[in-house]
Parts: C-alpha cells; sequence; structure tokens
C-alpha cells in the first residue's frame, strides 16, 4: 500500500513506530515536502537517518521549502521505481522533482520545491540563487516526461497546491499572491493531466479539496482510496 502524509519539519514522533503500526513491510510512506532530517549533517541527524532507513517500509519524501539543500543535493540519483531518486539510506528515498515513479502499480508524478512564505524573503539581488524553487530546466523535464504519457498519471505529489485551491484555502484573492514559474507550472498541471488524487503538504493543514486534491498534513492518508488511516 501506499500512504500520504504532510510536513514533517524533523519531529521524529510523527514517524514512531506506534504511529506507522499500519505500514507492512514493502509498504510506501511518501512525505509532502518539509522532510526536515536533512538539515545540519550531524552524528545525531545521521543516526536518525540511518534508522529511518532500517524500516521494513519505504519512507519517501518530496522536498518542500525548508530544506538544506546544499546537503539534500549531494546525494547521488538513482534508478528507483522507474524514475531517478536520491537514496538517502537504506529504505528512505528523496522523490525528485519531475519524476515519475511507478509504485504500487500507480504512476506517480512528483514536484517538491515552493516558494517561502513572505516572512522569510530576503531582501537580494535577482541573481540570487533559490534553491528551493524548482529552475526552469527541471519543469520543462518534468513537461516532457507527462507528455510521454500523455498527461495521464494516478498521483500527482507536491508540495504546494495550484493557485486557487491555495486561494480558497487562505480565503484571498489569487492576484495578492506573487507567481513564480512554479505556480505557473502546477495551474496548467490542474488543467492539462489526469489524475486521480492530487496530495499537496504546504498549507499545513488536514482538508479533502474536491474528490481529488486532498491537503494532508497531521494525517495519514490511503493514497489508492483517499481514505485516512
Amino acid at each position: 500500500m501506499v500512504y500520504i502524509t504532510g510536513d514533517i519539519h524533523g519531529d521524529l514522533s510523527r514517524l514512531s513506530p506506534d504511529k506507522l503500526k499500519f505500514m507492512k513491510t514493502h509498504d510506501t510512506l511518501i512525505i509532502c515536502g518539509d522532510f526536515g532530517f536533512i538539515w545540519d549533517d550531524s552524528k545525531n541527524e545521521d543516526k536518525i537517518l540511518r534508522n529511518l532507513g532500517k524500516r521494513k517500509y519505504n519512507i519517501c519524501f518530496v522536498d518542500g521549502t525548508h530544506e538544506n539543500f546544499d546537503i539534500l543535493n549531494k546525494f547521488p540519483a538513482e534508478d528507483f521505481c522507474e524514475g531517478k531518486a536520491r537514496n538517502i539510506t537504506g529504505n528512505l528515498y528523496h522523490l525528485m522533482r519531475g519524476q515519475i515513479y511507478t509504485i504500487e502499480g500507480m504512476k506517480v508524478f512528483t514536484m517538491g520545491g515552493g516558494e517561502l512564505p513572505e516572512s522569510e524573503f530576503r531582501h537580494e539581488d535577482e541573481d540570487t540563487e533559490h534553491p528551493e524553487l524548482p529552475t526552469k530546466e527541471e519543469l520543462l523535464a518534468a513537461i516532457n516526461r507527462l507528455e510521454q504519457v500523455n498527461f495521464d498519471v494516478d498521483l500527482i505529489i507536491t508540495h504546494e497546491p495550484p493557485s486557487k485551491t491555495r486561494e480558497f484555502l487562505l480565503m484571498q484573492k489569487y492576484e495578492q499572491f506573487s507567481v513564480t514559474a512554479l505556480n505557473a507550472f502546477l495551474d496548467e498541471l490542474a488543467v492539462q493531466c489526469k489524475y486521480k488524487k492530487w496530495f499537496f503538504g504546504s498549507m499545513h493543514t488536514d482538508k479533502f479539496i474536491s474528490a481529488n486534491q486532498i491537503a494532508v498534513f497531521r494525517n495519514f492518508i490511503n493514497a489508492r482510496t483517499g481514505m485516512k488511516v
């Protein structure tokens, strides 16, 4: 089975064996961004990662906005479920931007990254890199992969939601948000792509937006049925 949950932010209690009793051997848990355990490259952090990687099931995550990308991007990409993923250790994987995986017979499209909250913006020049945002090359590569499957997948896993969904959750006009290439990509994805379920974590809420869009935070959701565990 494949299960989905929201941002972890390095909170180990969220992944305690007691809370994940429902997970069986070879199951997969996907975290919708802000994993948070790859942060300071300390011995304690390495111990946590190795223990997570020793679980009998896969723990996978897309990147969010609060990641140490300098460390995360050093892990080499390797083949994983017909796509490319970074193997952190054992059964612990980073699902990379714009990849399409086949997991438990489902085609799973992933797009991590997102815009930092306005309160965290630094006043920097235009040449400053923002690794939390997907690059144009990553977005174009994602489109090419989606074209190969006729824009037809079972699951979409992102950190951010489409703009209209974000507007609905915040009850604010779309025009009030700054628009990035990622926003435009996700909005177009919502129109062009066929999918059964779309899960995202950045809004830090558990809410069924519609039959096929689900905001997830602390809940654990069965990816195939959309039901809370």
